[in-house]
């Protein structure tokens, strides 16, 4: 492997913990930056996401070879943890390949006792072989260890939904999804996408989620003209059931409240037949620029995007002014590990309750723009059960004008009907059950 690779993805690791950054956006940058041939593409991106979705069992092995256990400089550590990634998880590099050109990489970087040391840890893995994880007694530690994943949110998961529930989520977040994305019906109808990428050499499969929605199990999207035409956009099919679940017409008015980068708005736009009024909003100046630009590539003209905090925005209409309101809200992202691996080190649960109360504050102030019979929303990329299942009944509680409208499970295809998270609240989709994102999703009617 070239030296400048290994300096690449280094320096992606040490971003992403130190400043807080997301791996896929620092990961895409590099790639558009950089001039590296497809398998070097390939394998950058596979030890970077590896490495951080299998960070605290790489750590475990880790300190198992450390005689001290002291404070290393972040590049060392990433430099550690990349190296072990590779010579436990891929086989594409040998393992003395991997030690050699470590060991350089620390001698550019620090001096020889350093080089020395990540010598030593790295030949005695090779040597010795690793810790066996199914030695750990305790359930929660042992999941966590195996998983990669914080003690307290296994802890958290474990009394919310059981052990066997959250192993599973834990496992299937370490797992690759297929990608999905979404036909602009208005351009190109699904079968004829799914007949073209399959003309060049993809394998495609039509989602269960949505009638626009297609999984692509083989392929590199990215290489064809669709996406910057604006025949087809990404989006995780669960994230499709939002506009899905809304019952949208032509010609109606509906409030987008958290709407960037605007996939779920547009989505709307192309259930309305682009006819009608959609008002989008986001909290930053910038983000609404992303909606315009999705709404533009995708040649759709009803979506007039704003800048605003959804706890306010009763303010810029009279009551009862939408037929139907989209609370897509922030949240923790508990859901999407699988792609944004990083999330699940940086959450604490005081930001769980933190994010509860902005999500109660946006329901209890968007609702009052729904009209009577109307229909609004309430979703999140999370499976935490205080963003999801408290909010709504807090909200329900002090709201009794308003109510689940379940009919909406009917109209979801056989297999979402009978999904196992379903509850009094709403739809639970966990990661295990249709290599989605976790998502949950509830459907609310003001009733007069």
């Amino acid at each position: 492997m070239k030296y400048q690779l290994r300096q690449t993805m280094l320096d992606i690791l040490i971003r992403i913990e130190k400043d807080k950054g997301f791996s896929n956006l620092l990961l895409n940058h590099e790639l558009q930056q950089k001039d590296l041939n497809e398998k070097d593409k390939r394998l950058l991106t596979e030890v970077v996401y590896g490495t951080v979705q299998n960070q605290i069992t790489i750590d475990y092995y880790i300190s198992h070879f450390m005689k001290n256990k002291k404070k290393l400089d972040l590049w060392v550590k990433q430099l550690l943890r990349m190296s072990v990634y590779q010579m436990v998880y891929l086989e594409k590099v040998p393992d003395h390949a991997v030690v050699h050109e470590s060991v350089e990489i620390a001698k550019i970087r620090g001096h020889k006792g350093i080089a020395s040391f990540v010598n030593g840890i790295l030949r005695s893995i090779r040597r010795n072989g690793l810790p066996d994880l199914t030695l750990i007694k305790d359930p929660v530690e042992r999941i966590s260890i195996e998983t990669s994943h914080p003690v307290w949110l296994v802890k958290r998961w474990t009394e919310m939904y059981g052990k066997e529930r959250t192993e599973a989520m834990c496992r299937e977040n370490l797992r690759h999804f297929p990608m999905s994305i979404r036909v602009q019906p208005m351009k190109m109808d699904r079968e004829a996408v799914m007949e073209q990428l399959e003309k060049q050499g993809f394998t495609v499969t039509a989602s269960q989620f949505s009638q626009q929605g297609i999984l692509i199990q083989k392929g590199n999207i990215f290489k064809t003209n669709l996406l910057q035409e604006g025949f087809i956009t990404i989006q995780d099919q669960s994230s499709m059931l939002a506009a899905e679940s809304l019952k949208l017409k032509p010609g109606m008015k509906v409030l987008d409240t958290c709407s960037a980068p605007g996939g779920k708005a547009t989505h709307i736009a192309e259930k309305m037949a682009d006819q009608g009024e959609i008002h989008a909003y986001d909290l930053h100046k910038k983000k609404v620029k992303l909606i315009e630009e999705k709404a533009a590539v995708l040649d759709l003209h009803a979506i007039s995007a704003f800048q605003g905090d959804a706890r306010n925005l009763y303010e810029q209409y009279e009551e009862e002014s939408f037929d139907r309101i989209l609370i897509d809200a922030p949240c923790s992202g508990l859901g999407v590990i699988n792609g944004k691996p990083e999330i699940k080190y940086e959450k604490q649960a005081s930001d769980i309750e933190r994010l509860a109360t902005i999500q109660l504050d946006i329901i209890q102030s968007a609702a009052k723009l729904l009209k009577p019979e109307g229909l609004l929303i309430y979703s999140t990329c999370t499976v935490d059960k205080l963003e999801n299942n408290q909010v709504v009944q807090t909200f329900l509680e002090n709201n009794p004008a308003f109510g689940i409208d379940f009919s909406f499970r009917e109209e979801l295809s056989e297999p979402l009907q009978h999904a196992p998270g379903w509850s009094p609240e709403g739809l639970q989709l966990f990661p295990q059950d249709f290599q989605t994102d976790g998502f949950f999703l509830t459907r609310i009617k003001r009733n007069k």
